[in-house]
């Protein structure tokens, strides 16, 4: 006899103890890994990419979205709970920024743009898993920033990746028209 069971919601991923465990949702399937420990050049990352993001926010016309980072948690599909991660930057556009309620803590929608800070204990294969659903759910833009290498690997739905080094830019393409950054800046 086979045991049928439910597919976690990122409700019951949000009722779980904080006990030091990273946890996100694929298709209602729980991934976990011990929390990963934050050291200054991840902290540096973040917060740089967060800057020039939210500056390059206020040179749009309005209705702006909203830039978020420190594992702000994403649920990709609004209509479907059971996929669902924190994040450690995006940038959410107004559209989808409206539809959300004073009632919800997590993003209900999709980003325009997810950006991925490696760290020491970063495992490969979760991050590819990640992106890969990142894609696939329909996120237009993912920047995997590397702090050691000091590098960023840029993703598109239905395109190769592209790398850019510290002596590169890092722009937005049509998906953040005139975003433009030396990736060394990142880092600084």
């Amino acid at each position: 006899m086979t045991t049928l069971t439910q597919p976690m919601t990122m409700t019951d991923l949000l009722a779980m103890p904080d006990d030091g465990k990273r946890r996100w949702l694929i298709d209602g399937e729980l991934r976990e890994e011990d929390m990963t420990r934050r050291n200054r050049y991840h902290s540096v990352s973040m917060a740089n990419a967060s800057t020039f993001l939210n500056n390059w926010r206020y040179a749009q016309p309005r209705p702006w979205g909203n830039v978020v980072c420190g594992e702000a948690s994403v649920q990709l599909r609004a209509d479907d709970e059971t996929t669902g991660f924190g994040v450690d930057v995006a940038y959410v556009s107004a559209d989808v920024m409206v539809a959300q309620t004073d009632a919800h803590t997590i993003i209900h929608g999709l980003p325009t743009l997810i950006v991925e800070i490696t760290s020491p204990s970063t495992v490969l294969e979760d991050l590819h898993e990640k992106i890969n659903t990142y894609l696939t759910s329909g996120v237009r833009l993912v920047w995997v920033i590397d702090p050691h290498y000091r590098t960023v690997t840029i993703y598109q739905p239905n395109d190769e990746p592209t790398f850019a080094n510290a002596r590169q830019e890092l722009t937005g393409g049509d998906v953040l028209p005139g975003f433009a950054v030396l990736v060394s800046r990142l880092f600084e």
